[in-house]
């Protein structure tokens, strides 16, 4: 059964693609990044099933899309850094296997996808309450906020949370 859209979407790739290609290979660094983030931009296209013949200016509509992804691709680099980092600042050497190093660090994403919804200050407060151990006290005034205020940022941030959960366990019903 042909997809919705498919042969637009080809067609559209067939313009765009290499083009695409090219401006992403200087700003990725890598060639294989930018062929990586060229396919995810036409998969999330797919994926939207949205009809491409409306779409006034292509280049700038896939430019858009693709910063996004590269933009989410230099975050999830930052972050296995930092988990790297974090190991290798231990006292004594941790050795994780493959697999779990792959589960902390898709955790890590994950967890940063489910708090970058989140308005900075709040994001912040949650980040240094729970995984620094901070107090509210410590955490208002780093923030120039009042603990009141925290106490809110962390309401807001174990709500946003236990929606989010929520919706996942709704995806993985269906």
């Amino acid at each position: 059964m042909p997809v919705k859209g498919g042969t637009r979407l080809t067609a559209f790739y067939r313009e765009h693609g290499h083009w695409l290609y090219g401006q992403l290979r200087r700003r990725a660094g890598s060639p294989e990044t930018a062929a990586d983030i060229v396919q995810d931009t036409f998969t999330r296209l797919l994926d939207r099933e949205r009809d491409l013949s409306g779409v006034q200016q292509p280049r700038a509509y896939l430019m858009r899309i693709a910063r996004g992804l590269l933009a989410n691709h230099w975050r999830r680099q930052d972050i296995e850094r930092a988990y790297l980092d974090a190991l290798a600042g231990e006292p004594d050497p941790v050795v994780a296997s493959p697999e779990q190093h792959q589960n902390v660090i898709e955790a890590l994403r994950w967890i940063d996808e489910l708090l970058d919804g989140l308005p900075a200050k709040v994001r912040t407060a949650f980040l240094r309450s729970r995984l620094e151990g901070a107090s509210y006290g410590t955490i208002a005034a780093e923030l120039g906020v009042s603990e009141r205020m925290v106490k809110k940022y962390m309401a807001q941030a174990v709500a946003h949370c236990l929606r989010a959960a929520e919706g996942a366990s709704d995806d993985n019903q269906a």
